[in-house]
């Protein structure tokens, strides 16, 4: 009697605690499931104000395909009269087109005074309708190669993707399949790769390196339709593009560390690219700490941008 007993005191143990851990491992997965989630939908306000009641810029409210076809993209388009020269602002993650902490405003503002043409676009996961989630550049790249196809169409000769955060991102990756862009000025660029996205994470909650990028790389697919894998960071990383680059980044740049700026400029072989590390500056706050600095740093790189062209071309004839 003794014996049975002490099985079935034995069985209830073991029950209790197979419950216990399928309940903490149920409250693991669904916190990296609510992660992923939040990460998938980022919340975006609304936009406040436009080009004309910011800065007295005259506007076009512009509708314009993705390049795949996947839906409709609204924007705004600045003209500079009489000029071929267009600059396309890629925004970044968890904002719109006017991005304020950058501010977005006052560089397109900038970028209207050297004669530049300027989109200003939202992405889908900040549309003001239909909005949709975020996929770290899988469908924002084919949503840029949009933006870009517009200004082309506009009559755009020289076309410069000034992108900031996940925007940056988001142009590296369509800069690896068009041949259309001129330059590109990446301001604290971010890449969503297995570190990026873990360092993130940890910067809010202390979670263990393993599983949890596994779970999440399992999670993603299903959340957002992309897995980590879909994105060519490694692409990315090893490629020399062939356009000159701009990369702005700073030390203290929580989001996004500063050493995958050096290793991008470090790949870059066109003599017109550059790169600026700014000793304790922050996640696309930049402009903001050092604006002189960044305007004659931004203006000198487009002064060079014809040149850099012309050097293509001659490279080309060869």
């Amino acid at each position: 009697m003794l014996s049975l007993r002490m099985i079935r005191f034995k069985h209830i143990v073991l029950s209790l605690l197979l419950s216990v851990f399928f309940f903490f491992a149920f409250c693991f997965l669904a916190l990296h499931a609510y992660i992923a989630w939040v990460l998938s939908n980022p919340t975006v306000a609304p936009l406040y104000s436009n080009p004309y009641l910011a800065k007295g810029l005259e506007y076009e409210d512009v509708n314009f395909p993705a390049q795949d076809g996947s839906r409709m993209m609204q924007g705004w388009y600045i003209p500079a009269a009489g000029s071929t020269k267009t600059i396309v602002f890629s925004h970044g993650y968890g904002a719109n087109r006017e991005e304020t902490w950058v501010p977005m405003y006052d560089l397109a503002h900038y970028a209207h005074t050297l004669n530049y043409n300027v989109v200003m676009f939202d992405y889908s996961f900040a549309a003001q309708i239909n909005k949709d989630v975020a996929t770290g550049g899988k469908k924002e790249s084919q949503q840029l190669l949009g933006a870009i196809n517009l200004a082309k169409e506009r009559g755009a000769e020289e076309i410069v993707v000034w992108g900031f955060s996940m925007g940056a991102g988001t142009a590296l990756q369509a800069g690896l399949v068009t041949k259309d862009v001129d330059a590109m000025i990446l301001d604290s660029s971010f890449l969503l790769e297995p570190d990026t996205l873990y360092h993130n994470i940890r910067q809010n909650i202390n979670l263990p390196r393993h599983p949890s990028l596994e779970i999440m790389e399992l999670l993603f697919p299903v959340l957002n339709g992309t897995g980590l894998d879909q994105i060519p960071y490694a692409k990315v990383k090893a490629m020399d593009y062939p356009f000159p680059t701009l990369f702005l980044h700073g030390t203290q740049d929580d989001k996004a560390p500063y050493p995958i700026a050096e290793e991008l400029a470090a790949n870059q072989s066109n003599p017109y690219s550059d790169s600026w590390i700014v000793e304790d500056s922050h996640h696309e706050l930049i402009f903001r700490e050092h604006p002189r600095e960044y305007l004659r740093r931004v203006s000198a790189f487009l002064g060079n941008v014809h040149l850099a062209a012309e050097h293509t071309s001659e490279q080309s004839d060869k």
